[in-house]
């Protein structure tokens, strides 16, 4: 079976971390500053490579984002990328 890792994307969530950054006005430099107040340290490049797909994400650093971003985890995920996997 292949994993996600083995394409050429490192995760599923980081096209809609970008939507939902973006809807809040928010620069990836103020979200990895919000996230690092929760101790959850993601430099502003880590956001770029997340956002891009060439970085993967991890369970704490997704529920971080959740809770600045204030969207439910499952609003990351887009069920039309899920069933490719």
């Amino acid at each position: 079976m292949a994993r996600i890792i083995d394409g050429g994307n490192m995760n599923i969530v980081g096209k809609n971390v970008r939507k939902y950054r973006r809807i809040k006005k928010m620069s990836q430099q103020e979200l990895s500053d919000k996230l690092e107040t929760m101790a959850i340290y993601i430099c502003r490049g880590s956001i770029s490579r997340i956002e891009d797909l060439s970085r993967t994400v991890t369970d704490i650093e997704l529920y971080g984002l959740s809770k600045v971003l204030e969207v439910p985890i499952s609003d990351f995920y887009d069920s039309s990328l899920i069933n490719d996997y």
